[in-house]
C-alpha cells in the first residue's frame, strides 16, 4: 500500500514546482504561455509570499502540486481561496490523490474562515470537469472570466497618465 502525503512547499521545491508547471502546460497545450522560471517562482512563492504551494508525495516521491492564494468576496465579507493550479502526475491519477488535495484545501478554508474555494478549468477538459462535479463543485456559467495580461496592464496604466 502506498503512503500519500501532502506538505507545504519549501524554497528548495521551486525547481520541482516549475517542472510540474511545465508538465501541466504540456497537457493543456500551453507551453508557449509559460513565462515563469524557477527563480521567479522562488521569489514569488517564498520571498514575496504571493501564493502558497503544496507538494503531494507518494512514498516520498513528489507526484503533484497545488498553488493557491487568498481572494476576497465583498458579498460574503470574508476571504476565499483561489486555486490557481492543481496537478497530479498522470501515472498516479485515479488513486484519490486529487480529491485528497481538495480535502486538504477545504480544511484550510474552514480553518481560516474562508467563504469559498474557487478555480477555473478549460472548457475542453472533460475529465477534470467531471472530477470537479464529483466533488460537489458548481460551474458558474453566468460569470465570464476576464483578464488583463502584461500588454493590457501596461496600456491601461499608460492611458491614465
Amino acid at each position: 500500500m502506498s503512503v500519500f502525503t501532502i506538505r507545504k512547499a519549501l524554497p528548495e521545491d521551486a525547481g520541482l514546482i516549475y517542472r510540474f508547471i511545465m508538465e501541466l502546460a504540456r497537457y493543456e497545450k500551453m507551453e508557449d504561455c509559460v513565462e515563469a522560471t524557477e527563480a521567479i517562482l522562488h521569489d514569488s512563492l517564498f520571498v514575496r509570499d504571493a501564493a502558497k504551494a503544496l507538494i503531494a508525495e507518494e512514498d516520498g516521491t513528489p507526484i503533484g502540486y497545488a498553488i493557491y492564494f487568498n481572494n476576497f468576496s465583498t458579498f460574503t465579507g470574508r476571504p476565499g481561496i483561489y486555486l490557481e493550479d492543481i496537478y497530479v502526475t498522470p501515472t498516479v491519477r485515479g488513486k484519490g490523490y486529487g480529491k485528497a488535495m481538495f480535502n486538504y484545501l477545504a480544511r484550510v478554508a474552514e480553518e481560516t474562515g474562508c467563504a469559498r474555494v474557487e478555480w477555473a478549468c478549460l472548457d475542453w477538459n472533460a475529465p477534470s470537469l467531471k472530477f470537479y462535479a464529483s466533488l460537489g463543485a458548481k460551474s458558474m456559467p453566468t460569470w465570464i472570466l476576464h483578464r488583463l495580461s502584461k500588454d493590457g496592464i501596461h496600456q491601461l496604466a499608460e492611458s491614465a497618465k
